[in-house]
């Protein structure tokens, strides 16, 4: 097992180890050996939006870690007690304080290095008025041919938005998965 974000057992409080556990699960876990609680660490969900005012797109610049100064969709981890689309919608307001139709997932994209899976939603935005929130140093609408490619802050978003312009091009736009160890062979 690579990641072991798990230390101590949120039960007892006891130092966990990572061992298969007896109950015929097949992975290593973290174990508590006092009271046998066993722990699962699970993916972290981003979830966000590809949202368009016309032929231009919308993008944030990050004004916090990771990947200060670049570029992004708006997008952030998701919270309990809400839906992909309600992260997506609340995260979209938040970084550029857009107004927006939510449209159907565009994308799902798993980041296994990091234990993320990313989602994004097509949005419409209502006007072309933002007011980026404090995650965000500006946010702007992008034609195609102006998208800061190499200032891009995540691959994930590089992948969404090359899918975007492709079906965009089509005419046609679908569900798209990718795996972020396809980067290489892409």
């Amino acid at each position: 097992m690579k990641h072991r974000p798990i230390k101590h057992c949120r039960r007892c409080g006891s130092v966990v180890v990572y061992r298969i556990p007896d109950d015929g699960d097949t992975r290593e876990r973290a174990v508590c050996p006092v009271c046998g609680e066993i722990h699962y660490a699970n993916p972290l969900i981003v979830t966000g939006t590809v949202p368009t005012w016309g032929r231009r797109i919308l993008l944030c610049r990050r004004a916090i870690e990771p990947r200060q100064g670049k570029w992004t969709l708006p997008a952030g981890f998701m919270e309990l007690d809400e839906t992909l689309a309600q992260g997506a919608a609340r995260e979209t307001v938040e970084e550029s304080g857009a107004d927006f139709y939510m449209g159907p997932l565009f994308s799902a994209l798993s980041v296994p290095r990091v234990g993320q899976v990313h989602f994004f939603f097509l949005a419409t935005l209502r006007s072309a008025a933002l007011a980026p929130g404090p995650e965000s140093l500006e946010a702007g609408l992008f034609d195609e041919a102006d998208i800061p490619w190499d200032e891009l802050a995540f691959p994930t978003i590089r992948k969404t938005l090359e899918f975007f312009l492709a079906d965009r091009r089509r005419g046609r736009f679908d569900v798209h998965t990718w795996d972020i160890s396809q980067r290489m062979r892409s």
